[in-house]
C-alpha cells in the first residue's frame, strides 16, 4: 500500500502546466481514460454538470488560439497598466528576463500556443447547478493529473473564458447551449520538454493550528 502511495503522490509533484508539445498524437484510449477520469469526480449533490467538446480540427484550435491570446493580452495589459504585474514579479531581479515575461503576458502569447497542442478540450458547466465552478474544477484536476500518469502533458486556461465577449464568440463558433457556461479550455499532448518546477510555499506558512496565525508545523 506504502507503495501505491509513493506512487500516486509521485504524480502529483509531476504534474506541469505544459504549454510546448511534440507532434505525437494522444490515443483514442487515452483520450477515454481521461475523459473517463473526468466523469468519475465528486459533484455537489452528484449534479454532474460537466459536459466536454474535443477539438481536434486544426482550423478550431487556431480560432482558440486567436481568442486565447486576445483575451490574456487584455487581462495581462490591465494588470501592468495598474501595477499589479510589476508587484508579482518584483523578486525577478534580472531585468531582461522580466520585460520578456512582461512582453508575453500583455501581448497575450502566454496563451496562444493551444494551437499547438494536440488537442484542446472545452470544460463546460451547466449555469443552473450553483456548485458548477467547484465541480468542473474538480474534474479538470482529475484530467490533469491523469494526463501526467499517461507521460502526457496539459494546460489548464482560463483567460479566454473570463471576458464575456471572449466567451460568447466561443459559444457561437463551437454552438454551446446558451445553459451552459464556458469555464476553461485544456490543451494538452506530448510535452516537447519537460517544465521546471515552480516553487511552493512551505507547509508552516499555509497551515494553522485551530486559529489563523498560529502555525500547525514548526
Amino acid at each position: 500500500m506504502g507503495e501505491e502511495k509513493d506512487v500516486f503522490f509521485q504524480v502529483v509533484l509531476d504534474r506541469r502546466s505544459i504549454r510546448k508539445f511534440t507532434d505525437d498524437k494522444i490515443s483514442e484510449d487515452d483520450l477515454r481514460l481521461i475523459l473517463e477520469s473526468a466523469r468519475q469526480a465528486p459533484s455537489g449533490e452528484n449534479a454532474q454538470p460537466w459536459r466536454f467538446i474535443v477539438v481536434k480540427d486544426q482550423a478550431n484550435k487556431d480560432f482558440l488560439s486567436y481568442v486565447g491570446k486576445n483575451g490574456s493580452g487584455r487581462r495581462f495589459t490591465g494588470e501592468f497598466l495598474s501595477k499589479q504585474m510589476q508587484a508579482r514579479f518584483e523578486g525577478l531581479q534580472d531585468e531582461e528576463k522580466r520585460k520578456n515575461a512582461f512582453k508575453k503576458l500583455t501581448s497575450g502569447n502566454v496563451s496562444a500556443f493551444v494551437s499547438e497542442a494536440d488537442i484542446n478540450i472545452l470544460v463546460l458547466g451547466k449555469k443552473e447547478v450553483w456548485d458548477a465552478p467547484f465541480d468542473t474544477s474538480a474534474a479538470i484536476e482529475n484530467m490533469l493529473l491523469t494526463i501526467t500518469s499517461l507521460g502526457l502533458g496539459a494546460c489548464w486556461l482560463v483567460a479566454p473564458c473570463i471576458d464575456i465577449r471572449d466567451e460568447m464568440r466561443m459559444k457561437d463558433h463551437f454552438h454551446v447551449p446558451d445553459e451552459f457556461k464556458i469555464y476553461a479550455i485544456i490543451a494538452m499532448g506530448t510535452p516537447a520538454k519537460n517544465a521546471n518546477p515552480r516553487p511552493r510555499i512551505p507547509l508552516n506558512q499555509l497551515v494553522f493550528n485551530e486559529k489563523f496565525g498560529d502555525s500547525y508545523y514548526e
